[in-house]
């Protein structure tokens, strides 16, 4: 959630278009962030999606070779019982499956925009039989934190917000160098 705030404060534009959402759909649900209210929300969907491709939890995935495995379109053989390691977040920043990887666009994660990527390219929660169990209850968390504080506050970037967050290499989860400054203003 800090680094979507984070994100929104300094990508206004974006933080306008999710609160018009956010406001629209609370006002059908008579005001209530609600869990059916929240499934309304696609572009909170997609906020919260670019949020995880840009800043995903582990930078990586470790796994282990079950089954020896050559790389098609090489002679590269992976034996079982070799350990792996999946870079997830140089795959999320790879500009040949997201163009212009820093940009913050969830547009990118438009049904189209999904549709038209492997879908191994994605991993904020991993994949397959080891996907992280708390995958759906981490988001819906996520979403209902978001929605509730957009529909309440304004987020602003000041003049310690950097336009860009410096990550933090000794971190065993994503976190921020320094933290994360913004100003928080409550909405009249």
């Amino acid at each position: 959630m800090s680094f979507c705030i984070h994100e929104l404060a300094v990508n206004p534009h974006i933080q306008d278009r999710l609160r018009d959402e956010v406001d629209s759909v609370l006002s059908k649900h008579g005001g209530q962030v609600t869990y059916e209210a929240v499934h309304e929300m696609s572009y909170l969907d997609m906020v919260v999606a670019e949020t995880l491709r840009k800043y995903p939890p582990l930078t990586e995935l470790d796994r282990i070779c079950t089954v020896a495995y050559t790389i098609p379109g090489s002679n590269v053989k992976i034996e079982e019982g070799t350990k792996l390691i999946i870079p997830v977040y140089a795959i999320h920043h790879d500009p040949k499956y997201y163009p212009d990887p820093e940009k913050f666009d969830p547009e990118r994660f438009t049904e189209e925009q999904k549709a038209s990527r492997h879908h191994f390219v994605y991993l904020p929660f991993g994949e397959g039989p080891r996907i992280c169990i708390g995958m759906r209850f981490g988001l819906i968390q996520t979403k209902l934190g978001i929605a509730s504080l957009v529909s309440k506050f304004i987020f602003s970037a000041t003049s310690k917000t950097p336009a860009k967050l410096q990550m933090d290499p000794k971190a065993t989860v994503a976190s921020a160098l320094g933290g994360i400054n913004v100003r928080i203003t409550a909405r009249t």
